[in-house]
């Protein structure tokens, strides 16, 4: 049979809600009907994308790789039919897990302001690996770290940042003009477990500190070392969007550098105006 936004509409509300109760309720449809849906699409598709063994539902791999296609293309059918796009141009979405551009992200918005007027620039900070690019709620992103290959974007590096740590002001280690990861080894290290690009991995075996303090957000993140819970490794573009006089940021001297790209569909744009960010981003970065 003919495959339907309804079909994409019933998976991604199944898999957020893991489970066909719950789904149905939110769809104001009934079980029986959002059950058969599930299987059309997946007979549809040759593979079985949620596992039903146990009383939470739980997608397969086949579903997890599925569900990141079918919000992209659920956000983007949602978009074209969105009568307000009609009216006036639409926003251009920037995501990014934190940070933005650093020191150039006041550059480029206020440039894209000067050079396109027409059309909105909207920066939006969103707690994902992919700064919601791959489930279609941006439509292009900032992101930092080695990401994974994301199927069907693209990805340019713009440049690498240099790491500092982040530890409490009024600490033993604030009164040091730089730091090195043995000497934060004896804090409990704040990570971030959703966007950020710290891990153990960093310190040699062995040499890796006793303890961590795991958030979900940068706002959890600053707050629990401002606090003088623990301390934290970011890079040089944290310290001018987040500064506060609870923190004290140092040049971490033995980490290596963070990448930084810039992520966009390859094949259809989810924005027309998406070539002239590349460029400008390029021209920002660069000093031009």
């Amino acid at each position: 049979m003919t495959m339907e936004l309804r079909h994409l509409r019933a998976f991604l509300a199944i898999a957020e809600e893991g489970s066909i109760t719950r789904a149905a309720a939110r769809l104001h449809t009934g079980q029986p009907a959002l059950s058969r849906t599930l299987r059309q699409l997946e007979t549809h598709l040759g593979v079985r994308l949620v596992d039903r063994s146990t009383h939470h539902l739980d997608l397969t791999a086949a579903g997890r790789t599925f569900r990141d296609r079918a919000a992209t293309a659920l956000a983007a059918a949602d978009a074209a039919f969105d009568p307000r796009s009609m009216a006036a141009a639409r926003p251009l979405r920037l995501g990014h897990p934190w940070a933005a551009l650093g020191s150039w992200t006041v550059p480029l918005l206020r440039r894209w302001d000067q050079e396109h007027p027409e059309v909105p620039l909207e920066l939006r900070r969103i707690d994902d690996r992919t700064a919601g690019l791959t489930r279609g709620k941006v439509d292009a992103a900032l992101l930092r770290g080695r990401v994974a290959p994301l199927p069907g974007m693209v990805t340019e590096l713009l440049l690498e940042e240099e790491r500092v740590a982040v530890v409490p002001e009024g600490s033993d280690l604030a009164d040091r003009a730089t730091l090195t990861l043995a000497d934060l080894a004896t804090w409990p290290i704040a990570l971030n477990t959703v966007a950020g690009t710290t891990t153990l991995d960093l310190w040699p075996v062995g040499a890796r500190p006793a303890a961590t303090r795991e958030v979900a957000n940068t706002d959890e993140w600053l707050t629990v070392i401002a606090a003088g819970r623990a301390v934290g490794i970011t890079t040089s573009a944290t310290p001018g969007l987040h500064s506060q006089p609870a923190l004290a940021y140092r040049p971490l001297t033995d980490a290596p550098p963070v990448p930084l790209m810039l992520a966009w569909p390859r094949d259809v744009p989810a924005h027309p105006a998406i070539p002239a960010l590349i460029g400008l981003v390029r021209d920002v970065v660069a000093g031009r």
